[in-house]
């Protein structure tokens, strides 16, 4: 009760030990959610692991619904903004869509936890469960579709791009690494590799942006230029990935 007090107290250190504390808990509480859902999670557990005592998670959110809602919300805006600066990046659109690419794929190799929050987050939508979907779609994704679908008519209209649907190439591009991720255990049984290993992951990134160099541009000696650059001054982050990073191992234990 002595710490709960403590973080209530008013003027600007108390504000900053609050805002501290908040952070630490959503930061618990996205390893927690991530790893065991909504209905697995353990609100001693995320309270453990952000080193407060469990009054301060209801302090700070009334309810493990509102705090599962909060940490989905802060992992989707960082794979927004993230995506935001891709798309603003001062670079012609075709180049553009190469790094969207690379930079999802990339965020599925470092940050699992979101992956494996939405794959969650789809399954309860199937069910009818999800509450939270429709708070995603109006801040996350619809405004990373608006701005993908006008990156890639910028491309067809200045002639750098092929002329086919920006909906495909969207697909094409991004829906080639969610495969690749969700048919992970299936071709660890059929081909000679472990799909998670640095070196694997290493060429399957390599292989994608130069795909798309070569399939989505009019001009593929530009496109294939385009990739090597993309390629060369993006290096691949820290693997974390060591299984699916879409939440199928959870649902399957549960």
């Amino acid at each position: 009760m002595i710490k709960m007090e403590a973080e209530i107290q008013t003027g600007s250190a108390g504000t900053d030990r609050s805002a501290e504390t908040r952070s630490k808990i959503l930061d618990a509480a996205v390893q927690e959610f991530s790893r065991n859902g909504l209905a697995g999670a353990r609100m001693d557990q995320i309270a453990t692991l952000a080193g407060v005592n469990k009054a301060l998670l209801y302090y700070h959110f009334d309810s493990k619904e509102n705090l599962y809602l909060a940490a989905l919300e802060l992992t989707a805006a960082k794979a927004r903004d993230a995506s935001m600066a891709v798309f603003l990046r001062d670079a012609s659109a075709g180049e553009r869509v190469l790094r969207t690419a690379l930079n999802h794929f990339d965020r599925i190799v470092a940050q699992t936890e979101f992956q494996s929050l939405m794959q969650q987050e789809m399954m309860r939508l199937h069910k009818g469960e999800s509450g939270a979907m429709e708070v995603l779609i109006k801040r996350v994704f619809a405004p990373i579709i608006a701005m993908y679908q006008s990156m890639v008519r910028e491309g067809i209209a200045s002639g750098e791009l092929i002329e086919v649907d920006w909906l495909q190439i969207h697909l094409a591009s991004l829906g080639t690494n969610v495969f690749y991720f969700l048919s992970s255990h299936l071709l660890r049984l059929i081909l000679p590799i472990d799909p998670f290993a640095p070196e694997v992951l290493a060429e399957r990134r390599k292989a994608i942006v130069n795909f798309l160099g070569l399939a989505i541009f009019r001009d593929r000696e530009h496109g294939a230029e385009l990739a090597g650059k993309v390629l060369a001054d993006t290096p691949m982050p820290e693997v974390r990935v060591n299984q699916s990073p879409f939440g199928v191992k959870n649902e399957r234990e549960k």
